[in-house]
């Protein structure tokens, strides 16, 4: 690897120190019970009614859980898995632990007993804190299977009022623990508050796993603190009183910044939907001032509208049809640099109240102010789309590790960028054109596996193991992973990812593989339908079909994702067009590790999965009979037998 300087970006700035007073989450919860305490900090919909919690009862959860988990036994230094839906919960039983001088460790809620177990394990948690029976269910599976695990508290009793197992404890019966030992020691949750430093490890949080087993990234009090200050204030959302719906999952780093850390450096207020399924409904009731989607939720975003519009009123659809590419010209003007003409300000203002208000409400984005995205590429196409109904999603570039590395400035929306350096981060290139980053606010190492984290890091700066280059308006454009970029027979390379996210902008299409090789003279793909939208065409044009795989099938919808194919292969140099694909008989699955927990592609996995697939891709049948192992949610496993069609694009 060249470490010499082949473009950089600006100059990070030196930041302030911290104030030792606020160096800290836990201290920072402490100042905003000091200063307001009845003011609203966070709501809960539970039951159909919005539950308010004040600063005071935020502050005195934290203090009496942290007390309870010291009288269990919990000391400074340990850590505790979590494992649930975004809740208020969630947030107390981490500012507990961290109070405490230990760390957090967050679990996706979708994992199953044995991921569970990897990351109890391997994070030597002695606590686990969790939602309700179906996360205790897991934990009791493998108990046995856990020596250093001492009791697992749960949140939620419902169904749980049987359970006589001693590993299980109550989180209410946690709080009075911690009001009886505060009777007995009072004054010491305030002594191990003042005791915390910004190089305490305050969460870990593993990584997604695209390339292997999970590695838990430490990141400190300071990342979490003094990273998510200067994002705020870069961003214009510090100390605004806006209001933010937490449903990313705080095992991401994405939610711990925004969310956890957002609360409390930026004083956001912070709600949480009833349940996963009521987002979209919760966000249109709050009306939020700052949101995260992640690509595929923005992807998914896109396609429901597409397919609404397909299903509407034949007026709806005339007018919606008429009015859209005044939104994109505006978009595509205002993209280029160029301020509205009042002509154009004209036809836009009546484009927007005749089509893009009333879409805007209904999608909870009327309110918004500060849209991101991030955890994968997300299509220019959508980023423009959004862009002409006044939406301005800035797709940042960062990851657990490196920390936040560019972000879209205000008015210098580039769908093709990820925005410019951020002040407290440099950025430069190796030979090979991968990014390396040097960052104030990076991540504390992986937790047991220091040779990984030297592997990563070369002279201070972290090799992110993407490709990319800056343009001309020192905007930072990811291409893929470096080792993503695939190599055809002939020599020449092509970037999967470029087709992928492209391709997922179709309402049509939900996933999609693109794979190549230097042993295959063209590229090919593997399709995953969108069953709903698909679904939709289908009875609009009378095609009958029982399942999944069944509709895959059908010529039309193979032409259907022909067509959306033939779009793609248009802005694509020959060499890069897919000749060749497949409509997949089954989704991605997470549960069967072909996705991450964030619902990233673990690409090679699925390559070597689907290996005898890929194969037909590149041989001379029209068809192949696969078998395929089936892992249900209940656990159960299972074995399907299809014909899979192989189509040209020819």
């Amino acid at each position: 690897m060249n470490l010499d300087n082949p473009a950089r970006s600006e100059t990070a700035n030196q930041l302030p120190p911290l104030d030792p007073a606020e160096d800290t989450l836990p201290k920072l919860l402490r100042k905003h019970y000091r200063l307001h305490p009845d003011q609203v900090a966070m709501r809960d919909k539970d039951r159909g009614i919005w539950q308010r919690y004040t600063w005071r009862d935020y502050f005195e959860k934290v203090k009496y859980f942290c007390l309870g988990m010291i009288g269990l036994g919990l000391e400074p230094g340990d850590t505790i898995s979590i494992l649930g839906e975004n809740k208020p919960e969630w947030y107390w039983a981490e500012l507990a632990v961290q109070s405490a001088r230990g760390a957090a460790v967050g679990i996706f809620a979708d994992c199953t007993p044995p991921e569970v177990k990897y990351y109890v394990e391997h994070s030597d948690s002695r606590f686990a804190v969790v939602h309700d029976q179906e996360q205790v269910d897991k934990l009791l599976e493998i108990k046995n299977e856990l020596p250093l695990l001492k009791k697992v508290v749960f949140w939620d009793p419902k169904g749980l009022w049987s359970y006589d197992d001693p590993i299980l404890v109550s989180f209410d019966r946690v709080l009075e623990t911690g009001r009886e030992y505060e009777n007995r020691h009072p004054g010491r949750y305030d002594e191990l508050v003042d005791s915390g430093r910004g190089e305490d490890v305050a969460v870990i949080c593993y990584t997604s796993g695209t390339t292997g087993l999970p590695k838990g990234a430490m990141l400190s009090q300071a990342y979490e603190v003094a990273g998510i200050r200067e994002w705020s204030k870069l961003d214009n959302w510090f100390e605004r009183d806006y209001e933010y719906l937490s449903f990313i999952p705080p095992a991401w780093a994405t939610e711990q910044g925004i969310g956890i850390s957002g609360s409390l450096v930026a004083d956001i207020v912070v709600n949480f939907p009833e349940e996963p399924e009521t987002v979209q409904e919760n966000i249109r009731e709050i009306g939020p001032d700052v949101l995260f989607y992640g690509a595929k939720l923005w992807e998914s975003v896109n396609r429901l509208v597409q397919a609404k519009m397909m299903d509407s009123t034949f007026l709806r659809r005339l007018i919606y049809n008429r009015f859209l590419p005044v939104g994109l010209q505006a978009a595509d003007i205002q993209i280029q640099g160029r301020p509205l003409s009042l002509w154009w300000k004209f036809l836009y203002f009546v484009a927007y109240q005749a089509v893009f208000r009333s879409l805007r409400d209904r999608l909870g984005l009327s309110r918004v102010k500060v849209i991101y995205s991030a955890g994968g590429a997300l299509s220019p196409e959508i980023i423009r789309y959004f862009k002409a109904l006044g939406i301005e999603i800035k797709l940042f570039y960062g990851s657990t590790e490196m920390g936040i590395v560019s972000i879209p400035r205000d008015g210098e929306l580039k769908p093709e960028t990820s925005g410019r350096i951020v002040p407290w981060a440099e950025v430069k290139f190796s030979e090979d054109g991968e990014i390396l980053v040097k960052n104030q606010f990076m991540y504390a190492g992986y937790y047991k596996n220091p040779e990984a984290s030297r592997k990563k890091l070369v002279d201070g700066w972290y090799a992110s193991g993407d490709f990319g280059n800056l343009d001309d308006n020192g905007q930072l454009i990811v291409i893929d992973r470096m080792e993503d970029l695939k190599p055809l027979a002939g020599g020449k390379k092509f970037s999967p990812q470029y087709a992928e996210v492209r391709l997922r902008f179709s309402p049509f299409i939900k996933d999609v593989l693109v794979v190549g090789g230097e042993d295959r003279t063209y590229v090919s793909a593997l399709v995953n339908i969108d069953i709903e939208n698909v679904g939709r065409y289908a009875e609009a044009n009378k095609i009958a079909y029982t399942t999944y795989t069944d509709l895959s099938q059908k010529p039309d919808v193979i032409e259907l994702v022909r067509d959306e194919i033939l779009k793609i292969n248009r802005s694509l140099p020959d060499h890069a067009r897919i000749k060749r694909f497949v409509n997949m008989h089954k989704e991605f699955d997470a549960d069967e590790a072909e996705l991450t927990r964030t619902r990233k592609l673990r690409r090679g996995f699925v390559e070597e999965r689907y290996g005898e697939l890929i194969g037909a891709l590149y041989g001379k049948d029209s068809e192949i009979t696969i078998e395929a192992a089936v892992t249900y949610r209940d656990g159960r496993s299972g074995v399907i037998t299809t014909a899979v069609k192989v189509n040209d694009m020819d």
